[in-house]
């Protein structure tokens, strides 16, 4: 007898042999046991998932001797007929070669007459989708009327090119795609019956290579016991099936991890060598990545679909690229894969996008760069000591808009001048550390909402909190923080995160040195241009910002304070 594929033999031949498809079989056993059978069912689903094979056996479940029945028999004539193929009043039409109006006319005229032997005609068009408009037109009134003793079943891999004129007439089924548990499960039975040797990690490649279909990994079982004698190696399955060694996937992450852009080119040149589809590689390194993804998550190495050893270095590997890394790198890779898959130079695609993802150790992560190069903590930043004072920027003058309520003033104009409070009696004024987690949680508060200026309040002397109100105390010379406060935007920002930390009752005010608070010297004038210039609006905010006093007018070109302000 001539030798017959695994993927024939071992076709079920009862509804409880179909491999992972329980739903649809619970749902036309319960409707045959109640005699609820429509005359229309749709199997739609990607290949090798059993469309055609459950249509065959519930034609046999609806002309078995004892049915019809959810068990059908094997043993009589017409169940013997049907797994043969030779039953006349099963029909099996391939609609690809079948898809003329023409032909579906006829189909749809033989089916007035009643059956030869059995007790229902059954029609199983195959590919449905393929036939034309015109012949899903010629299908409509039959299928929505047939006579009693049809029922048609399609079948299809393209559901959404059936016309909904022909769903809206039948009972609609999606095979799934069966899992790789599932699929390994029923390979090591098949491998059971017919002697062949296979280590679990070999099937489960093999059930991962079939991609849900029972079909495509039957048939790739078939291939590897044919390749080895009835015994298949774990290494030779990663060769037959990914068409690359694990290996050198392994060598090309541990090229990546370390940033070793010469290795990679290396790795490149070897798949071109040996002619590797670099499509193929790119999806398998994918997965392959993800493996590596779920060990840096703490994934058991058995659980993966590789040779012992090579899980076990995979996953040192792993630990030691660290899960962030690796994500950063899945995340490159992802974003790739359609220019790798769509480009006509594969190989080029692919060497640009793994030296890309080389240069990924070379960068600065955001985290380290905001706290100054060094790894990333929890918690707002800190500093020991307080950075120099920013030195002023060099402006040039420019008349300032006067408010309605100033008269006008000629150069030289009488200029607001903060005088610094004498600097704290040690050499380096260090900021006091806070008694509690409330200035933190202040500083924080403000670095939401604008980085910069919560990095300069770390370079103010202290800060202090009592009687509800928040003191920032400045650094000598400090020029950029009392200019920058004259800004609403950056009072505001201040305010909120005062109230957010502190109350709504809460409220800040700068101070100068160890809490002295600094005074506005103004030389002496005539009383009544005193009193305007003291009254100016300028003048009045530093007053009300730093809880200063006017004594004197004193006529300096412009401050950077004004010049910043601007």
């Amino acid at each position: 007898m001539a030798y017959q594929v695994l993927a024939r033999k071992w076709r079920p031949q009862d509804f409880a042999s179909l491999v992972g498809q329980e739903t649809i079989v619970t749902a036309l056993r319960n409707a045959l046991a109640e005699g609820r059978i429509a005359q229309a069912y749709v199997f739609s689903g990607i290949r090798g998932v059993g469309k055609t094979t459950a249509a065959r056996l519930l034609a046999k479940a609806l002309n078995c001797e004892q049915g019809p029945t959810a068990t059908p028999c094997n043993a009589c004539v017409a169940c013997r007929e049907i797994t043969a193929g030779s039953d006349i009043d099963v029909v099996e039409v391939d609609a690809a070669t079948h898809s003329k109006v023409e032909q579906i006319r006829e189909l749809t005229e033989s089916l007035r007459y009643g059956p030869a032997r059995d007790r229902y005609k059954v029609v199983v068009l195959d590919e449905v989708h393929r036939l034309s408009r015109n012949a899903f037109d010629a299908l409509l009134k039959i299928v929505e009327e047939p006579p009693a003793h049809v029922v048609f079943v399609f079948a299809t891999t393209e559901i959404e090119a059936v016309p909904a004129t022909i769903l809206s007439r039948c009972q609609e089924y999606h095979f799934r795609r069966v899992p790789p548990a599932v699929l390994a499960a029923h390979l090591r039975e098949i491998c059971t019956h017919e002697n062949i040797t296979a280590s679990d990690a070999a099937l489960r490649m093999i059930a991962r290579a079939g991609e849900g279909s029972v079909r495509d990994s039957v048939a790739l079982l078939d291939q590897m016991a044919t390749f080895g004698s009835s015994t298949i190696a774990d290494q030779d399955a990663a060769r037959l099936l990914g068409g690359t060694d694990t290996a050198l996937f392994l060598a090309v992450l541990r090229a990546l991890v370390a940033g070793d852009a010469q290795a990679v080119t290396r790795q490149t040149a070897e798949i071109e060598e040996q002619g590797w589809d670099p499509r193929q590689v790119f999806a398998r390194f994918l997965a392959f990545c993800r493996d590596a993804l779920h060990l840096a998550l703490g994934g058991s190495p058995e659980a993966l679909d590789l040779p012992a050893d090579e899980a076990i270095a995979l996953q040192a590997l792993a630990r030691e690229a660290r899960y962030e890394n690796l994500l950063r790198l899945l995340h490159l890779l992802l974003a790739s894969e359609q220019v790798v898959r769509r480009s006509d130079a594969g190989v080029l695609a692919l060497e640009i996008t793994w030296l890309r993802a080389a240069e990924l150790p070379k960068l600065l992560q955001l985290e380290e760069l905001l706290t100054g190069g060094a790894p990333a903590t929890p918690g707002p930043p800190r500093r020991t000591e307080p950075a120099a004072p920013p030195m002023p920027r060099p402006t040039e003058p420019r008349p300032e808009a006067t408010a309605p309520s100033a008269p006008p003033v000629s150069a030289p104009r009488p200029t607001a001048v903060v005088a610094p409070a004498p600097p704290a009696p040690e050499a380096k004024a260090e900021r006091s550390a806070p008694s509690g987690s409330a200035e933190d949680a202040f500083l924080e508060a403000v670095s939401k909402r604008k980085q910069a200026l919560a990095a300069h309040l770390e370079d103010a002397q202290s800060l202090s909190f009592a009687d509800g109100e928040l003191k920032i105390f400045l650094q000598p010379g400090d020029e950029w923080l009392p200019a920058a406060m004259q800004r609403s935007t950056n009072r505001d920002i201040l305010a909120e995160a005062v109230r957010e930390v502190w109350g709504p009752a809460a409220r800040w005010c700068l101070a100068a040195g160890a809490g002295v608070a600094p005074t506005v010297k103004l030389e002496a004038l005539p009383a009544a241009e005193t009193q305007q210039l003291a009254a100016h609006p300028m003048v009045q905010t530093m007053l009300e910002i730093f809880g200063g006093k006017v004594e004197r007018i004193s006529t300096i070109p412009p401050s950077p304070l004004e010049e910043n302000d601007a």
